[in-house]
């Protein structure tokens, strides 16, 4: 299953296509199921965002277009973004503390901070790969 949102093709460049996003989020936020980052991302993000996306149908600029990302993935995303490195920390935390004192909790914390996002930058370099958590436009 996909998530859905509207936009308007702003350029278009070999195989892909910039689009300007009439909303931000999935326009979903009242209904059940939806996950309201309609109104988190109006906190964090004031305009409407431009993505780039492939554009296998050619579409050409000012045409309006639906851009599809597969279900959970941004759910995913958020995960690996926020419990990944924050998993990390407490890890190295505990591991510095058993071996030593509060100074070795410190450095164990900062360790395990490193290793939470080496982590993310992996999971991040496997997921740009993986064509299934791309957006893409939707006829």
């Amino acid at each position: 299953m996909m998530t859905d949102a509207w936009g308007t093709v702003t350029a278009v460049d070999d195989q892909h296509a910039s689009i300007h996003m009439d909303e931000i989020g999935c326009g979903r936020c009242g209904e059940p199921g939806g996950c309201g980052g309609k109104h988190l991302g109006k906190l964090l993000c004031g305009t409407p965002r431009t993505v780039r996306v492939r554009n296998p149908d050619h579409c050409g600029v000012g045409a309006r277009v639906r851009v599809a990302v597969a279900e959970g993935s941004l759910g995913r995303s958020a995960l690996y973004a926020y419990a990944l490195p924050l998993l990390a920390l407490f890890a190295g935390a505990l591991s510095g503390s058993a071996c030593g004192g509060e100074l070795a909790a410190i450095g164990g914390a900062a360790v395990g901070l490193l290793v939470g996002w080496l982590g993310l930058r992996r999971a991040q370099r496997q997921i740009l790969r993986d064509p299934r958590w791309q957006p893409s436009i939707r006829p």
